[in-house]
Order: C-alpha cells, then structure tokens, then sequence
C-alpha cells in the first residue's frame, strides 16, 4: 500500500486483472498521507478496480513451487495467481561492514556523504544519513551533488531533503510534501467529488501539504514546504495557492524532483542558454526527463519565458540544436564518413553523447551502408549483435524467413540449446525461436554452430516478416504469403531503421499473419493484395493505413520496399512508422513512394545500401575488436575473438564483389 506497491497495483488492474493491495497498517501511504486523505484514496482506488485489505500481516506465500495465495496471520487466506512484493529497501552493507566501515540501518555517513572510511563515500539506498535512509531518486540526486563536490574538494553539506511524493496512477492525482500533520492544519475536504487539500504548520512555518483529486497550486505549496515559508493563515494561503501557476513560482522552486531542477534553472536556459523551447529546455536541464510528471510545469514556464510556445523541433542533437535534416545535408557536403568526422566537424554529440546512437544511423543511412563504422557511438545490443536481459546475459533470435524453418535448422537450434545449456526456449510472436541466457563470451560460438543469419532482434532494423501459411495448404488462402513474405525478408535483410520495423503477409483478409497491426503489411485481397503501413499492436493499438492495393504479389514488394526507404530516408530516430505516417501524412508518403521518378530514386538507394549490408553475426570470425565478446574485467584473451584491435575504423560495406 506505499507509492510504488499502488502503482505496480494499477500497472495489473490496466491489463484486466483482479487486483488486491495487502496492506500492514491501517491507511494506505501511511508515510505521505494523514488518515484523512488516505481515506479517500481507498475509494478511488476502488473506482479503478483495485480492493484494499488494511491491516493484515502476511505470514507466507502458499504454494509449493509456484504462489497460489497469501497465508495471513489468524488463519485467513487469501488465493491468488501472482502475487507483487512491493515493500521498500532494505540497504545492502555486507561489503561495508566487511571493511569495517560504521553501519546501523545503512552505511552511516556524515553531511560531506563521507563514510567512517578515508576516501570512502556513500549515496543511495544503502546511505544512512542523519538516522534516515532515503528511498526515493529526489534525494539521492541532492546527495550525489553533495558527494560529487566533497570528491572534488569543495566544501558542501547534504543537511537532509523534504520528502515528496506524486502518485503516478492515471485518473487520481495525488501529491505530498513534508509532513503530513502540524500543530495547525488547514483542511479543505469533499468526499463526494474525492478531493482533499490539507496545509500544516509548525512554529509558524509551512512543514507539509497534502493535495488529492485536486493539485491546483502544487508546485506553489511544495515549494513553501522546502523553503519552511512563514504563514500567519494556513487556510488562507492554502486557499491563495489554487490560484498559482508554475510561471509565478520564484526561481528557487523545484520544478523537477527526478533531477533536481529549480524554476531558475529552465528560465536561464531561455533567457542565457538560447532555448526556445520546451523539448531544448528539457534536453539542457534534463528536467521532465525522469517520470515525466513536471512536462506540464516545464511546457508553461519556458512559454512565459520565451514570450510565447514556439513549435518544438525534432533535434537529432538538442545540444547544439540541431537537426536531422541539417547534419544529413552537412554529411554530404564535406563527405564524412563516421561519428567521430561530424563530431568534429559540427561539435554534434560532444556534450552530453546522447545523441550518439543516432548520429551513427544517420552517417549509416546517409552513406549507403559505405561509413567508418566507430562501435563506441552504437548501443551494447549493437556492439556484440544480440539483445542484453536483465540479468546481464544476451538472447539470440536466428533469422527464419517468413517463419519458415527447416527440420535441420530445429536440429541444430536444439543442439546448441543443449550445448551451451541455454536456460529458456522460446517462440516469438513473430514467429521466430528466441535463446535466452546466453552468455556473452558464448556468442560466437553459438553463431558459428547455428549456421543461420542474425535475426536482427537486437537492433533497430528490419526484424521479422509474419506470414500465414497462404495458398500452399490453407483452403482459405488467395495468395502465396509465405513466397511474398521471403521474398520481402531476403530484400530488407541486414537493413538498419530509424526505429525497428515489423512487418507481415495474410494470405486473405481474415489476416492470420495480424498485417493489419504491422510497420509494413500486405493482405492478398481479391484481384490483388493491399498494402498497409504505420500498424501497432503494443502499448497503443492502430491500425495500419492503407497506402495502396496492387494487382501483383511483385508490385506489393516494389511498394512497400519503396516506403521502407522513404521511412528509413526522412524518420527521426527512434520514431515508429506508426508515430511517422501521421506526422508526413499519408497523401505525402504516396506522393513520394508511388511517383515514378521519386520512387525509383528511393529504391535505387535502398539497393545501394542493402548491397553493401553483411550478416553482423560473420564477426565471430572477424571481430571488430579483440575484446568485443569478453567481459571487460575478464583476463586478456577470455572467450572469442582473439583478432587484434584495429587501428582505425573500420570501413563499413561493400562485400567482396559489391558494386556502387
């Protein structure tokens, strides 16, 4: 029943779930709320389909090898299919109490976060600072600052933060501050509509301030809780508050928690650092980067600043302010080939390095696959092939076209499994098998055995091409999915995006193969096959426009090779086609893919680039760099590619025999 245990709450009730919050104490978010608020949260939770039980100790999880329900002490039970821990931090000290550093709760620590060890510092969870271990990022934000300035000699001192707290649950909003009771308090209460608005005081100084179903002012009042603002009439200011908008906060506010950014600090980068607007503002200050819940906040206090809301650009590198379309048009007028040749050419990607990953598309797409390909700009997933779990090992997605698989590859993907004791097989939803827990120094080793191309899992690339079994046996089939769905798997193989592309082919409108739902998808229609684009089925569902109905399976792979091109030529990074179609328009997109001249341009270039694309999962032979598959404090030479480093970057593409 705290912050997190509720939101993890909504996450399962929003997926259609039966969902019971168990709770030790008697009021939900008993540290943020009095019993007053935390009464009328019970209520709202309850509208969302969440139940409460309050004031029960949980003994033991029953059920022998997988949860089946909650034993409580008296004897009662409640059953359950899952079940959520959710009940904060417990610091972990075994290393500091082994070097003999001073532990109680946490690592105790003075202002400078210095622990009882010289040179040794802590921040974080496993911090105890003046008796308090501190659990939220806030915080630990303000303590790394502290600890940042002590390493460097400064004099600085982390004397405590204000707790806060804002329930990131969709339909209640809920923020706290401070001290949720004073020796005076002003009420402001309406259980019919949910909404409570409390202020304490204490020796005359604002201490806390609780805000449920309405948080009008919330900025103004958790600001008066951080700076202890004298108040004369609680219910007054609680009153004048309502009426206070982020823009007439003074600069010392804290508007951003996640970074501990201050009011001052967006309007500087307005009015000194040049930005004009929110999307620049947030790339400076990193505010409304965290949870996202201070956008609002920030989108109104750089519109006062800047005199008005000017039209945010989708800068490649908001550093330096600039665009996709500016860097592309500067690779190819001073012919640079690599990260690094732009970095220094137009200082992109030298602040923050953010943008990196992008600027590596970018000099990619622009150079048809013909670039220095640098691997330090690239994601991990990029730099070793394959798609990093939680638990540090990698997944390994071989390549099936169409979904299709032969007897002998399923013999050889269950002999590695074997092999290489691979925890978990699995078959993806797009009709792949996917090898999970494998360790990185076993890549090589396991690609070299699978004999199969990279599936391209990993990467923001083509990935899988869906399909139904078509006209080959399905009686309702009209049209050869899987030859199509080959066909168009084998002409975009090795292919990088803007973001990953996910296509599919049904062989007849009651659409197996879900084409509706894809980046790219085909559906054989009668008299010929129709040809979708800018599908989802994920987090938001939309269904894919439709770009144009064709008369021939060979005229559907010329159109949706050619919108593959335009999307990978004129998306921003990371922008799903289903994002992309309704910001260019779909009239614009069959202006430039269905035209003549525009569409065979682009599918010129797709096959310039597509020629000099090479199965990444060939580096097990030829490492792009000695250490590329061992970890980094493993001994010289552990595990594969024992190739020595290159001097330089390597060119990337053509192939032997490949032509311009």
């Amino acid at each position: 029943g705290g912050l997190l245990g509720l939101e993890a709450a909504r996450g399962i009730a929003a997926q259609g779930c039966a969902v019971t919050v168990v709770h030790l104490v008697d009021r939900l978010m008993e540290r943020q709320l009095d019993a007053g608020a935390a009464a009328l949260l019970e209520p709202a939770l309850a509208a969302l389909g969440i139940e409460t039980l309050l004031g029960r100790n949980t003994q033991g999880i029953v059920g022998p090898d997988h949860a089946t329900g909650l034993h409580f002490s008296g004897g009662a039970r409640l059953d359950a299919d899952l079940v959520v821990v959710s009940i904060g931090i417990r610091p972990e000290t075994t290393l500091a109490r082994e070097m003999g550093a001073g532990c109680e709760r946490g690592i105790v620590v003075d202002d400078g976060m210095r622990t009882s060890l010289p040179g040794v510092l802590a921040v974080g969870e496993c911090a105890q600072h003046r008796g308090i271990v501190h659990g939220l990022v806030a915080p630990i934000y303000d303590q790394a600052r502290v600890a940042a300035a002590t390493l460097a000699g400064e004099d600085a001192a982390y004397v405590g933060s204000v707790p806060s707290a804002k329930l990131k649950v969709a339909g209640i909003d809920l923020v706290s501050a401070g001290e949720a009771s004073g020796e005076r308090e002003a009420v402001v209460a309406d259980a019919a509509a949910g909404v409570y608005r409390k202020l304490s005081v204490r020796d005359g100084r604002v201490v806390g301030t609780v805000l449920l179903g309405d948080t009008r002012g919330a900025e103004a009042l958790m600001a008066a809780v951080r700076s202890g603002e004298p108040v004369d009439d609680p219910l007054q200011a609680l009153a004048d508050a309502s009426a206070v908008g982020p823009a007439d906060l003074p600069d010392t506010a804290q508007i951003c928690d996640c970074n501990g950014v201050c009011k001052g600090a967006l309007v500087a980068a307005v009015s000194d650092g040049g930005c004009a607007t929110p999307r620049e503002v947030m790339a400076v200050t990193r505010a409304g980067t965290g949870c996202g819940s201070c956008k609002p906040a920030v989108v109104e206090i750089v519109a006062a600043a800047a005199g008005g809301l000017n039209e945010d650009p989708a800068y490649l590198c908001p550093c330096r302010r600039q665009t996709r379309e500016e860097l592309a048009a500067r690779i190819r007028s001073d012919d640079l080939e690599s990260v690094s040749e732009v970095a220094a050419a137009c200082g992109t990607g030298r602040e923050c390095g953010a943008c990196k990953p992008a600027l590596a598309y970018l000099v990619s797409e622009v150079r048809d696959n013909r670039h220095r390909e640098e691997r330090d700009a690239r994601f991990i997933n990029d730099r070793v092939h394959a798609n990093i779990q939680r638990d540090g090992t990698f997944s390994v997605v071989p390549r099936m076209y169409g979904g299709v698989v032969s007897p002998d590859e399923l013999r050889r993907i269950a002999d590695v499994a074997d092999r290489y004791e691979v925890p978990l097989v699995k078959v993806t939803g797009g009709q792949r098998l996917d090898l999970l827990g494998v360790r990185k120094q076993d890549l090589p080793a396991i690609w070299r055995d699978l004999d199969m191309p990279s599936g391209h899992a990993y990467a923001k690339a083509v990935r899988t091409v869906k399909t139904c079994v078509g006209t080959d046996f399905c009686r309702f089939g009209i049209g050869d999915a899987i030859g199509l769905g080959i066909e168009m798997e084998k002409a975009w193989e090795g292919l990088h995006t803007p973001a990953k592309v996910k296509s599919g082919v049904s062989g007849c409108p009651r659409n197996c193969a879900e084409a509706t739902v894809k980046d790219i998808g085909i559906v054989a229609v009668e008299g010929g096959w129709q040809v979708r684009v800018g599908g989802a089925a994920g987090g938001n569902v939309r269904e894919a426009d439709i770009l144009t109905t064709v008369e021939d399976r060979a005229e559907a792979l010329r159109v949706s090779t050619t919108f593959l091109q335009f999307y990978r030529e004129h998306a921003d990074y990371k922008e799903r086609t289903y994002d992309f179609v309704p910001r260019v328009g779909l009239e614009e997109i069959r202006r430039q893919v269905l035209g003549e001249a525009t569409g065979a341009a682009l599918r010129e270039r797709l096959r310039i680039a597509r020629a000099a694309a090479t199965d990444p999962w060939l580096e097990r032979d030829d490492p792009y760099h000695p250490r590329q598959f061992s970890d980094l404090d493993g001994p010289e030479g552990e595990g594969e590619g024992e190739a020595s480093a290159p001097d330089e970057a390597v060119l990337a593409g053509p192939p032997p025999g490949g032509e311009r």
